[in-house]
């Protein structure tokens, strides 16, 4: 599950049919969707989704999404950074 255009509010953003299509072609899903515009709770108690995945810089957005992926048991997995990529931490461990 993508988040949708309502939420990713980072400059220069990737519109979510842009990034849908992008994760479709890699085959690494059984199915991508992008999040309803009003609530990501909703989302996944309407799609009940086992794995939710995270890229480094994100998390839940709010505590009714957290509660909802707990009830629902959704296993919440955050990628983690990888040097080489731009736009990451000024660090490296």
């Amino acid at each position: 599950m993508l988040s949708h255009d309502a939420h990713n509010r980072k400059p220069n953003a990737v519109p979510a049919g842009v990034r849908r299509r992008r994760l479709e072609a890699l085959g690494v899903a059984d199915r991508v969707l992008v999040g309803d515009a009003r609530s990501f709770a909703a989302t996944l108690r309407r799609v009940r989704p086992d794995l939710l995945v995270l890229g480094y810089d994100q998390r839940l957005p709010d505590p009714e999404t957290e509660e909802a992926a707990r009830a629902l048991g959704v296993e919440v997995v955050v990628m983690p950074w990888f040097p080489g990529k731009d736009g990451g931490p000024a660090h490296c461990s």
